[in-house]
């Protein structure tokens, strides 16, 4: 399965970026509106400069205190942000995201961003996939 197949599937396809002169406390904010664990700080909002989650967010809170709502974003985002194409084997980024410990894969085309995974929404068109599967063979060894 091709991570493109998973993009179609999302019911959300739209990538939420922020500023990374944004302050901590809009990402939260920003996270919170959309019910999501993840920004892709992005100056253009095409092109991802760091990644930014939930628990970077708690990290900071319980590190330095509230003081760092006012910080901006990319004083505390992760700037290696590993990401993946249309045409990435789903399960080689399954096991990017597992080894790096890590939920969210922006997905880039020429630099510019189209979307975004998480391991859940692999998880899900996996486990969809085998289902589809079962019922195939079921069918087969029925005789349907």
């Amino acid at each position: 399965m091709l991570v493109k197949s998973i993009l179609k599937s999302k019911e959300i396809s739209e990538v939420v970026t922020i500023r990374p002169d944004a302050t901590m406390e809009a990402a939260a904010q920003l996270l919170s509106e959309h019910g999501i664990g993840t920004v892709v700080v992005s100056a253009d909002n095409s092109t991802p400069m760091g990644i930014l989650s939930e628990r970077d967010i708690v990290r900071k809170l319980a590190k330095v205190g509230s003081v760092c709502l006012g910080h901006k974003v990319e004083d505390y985002m992760t700037r290696d942000v590993v990401t993946c194409t249309q045409d990435s084997v789903a399960e080689e980024a399954l096991a990017t995201m597992t080894e790096g410990r890590f939920r969210h894969m922006p997905v880039v085309e020429d630099g510019a961003l189209v979307g975004i995974i998480s391991l859940g929404d692999v998880v899900k068109a996996q486990l969809n996939e085998v289902a589809m599967e079962k019922t195939a063979l079921e069918g087969m060894i029925m005789g349907h």
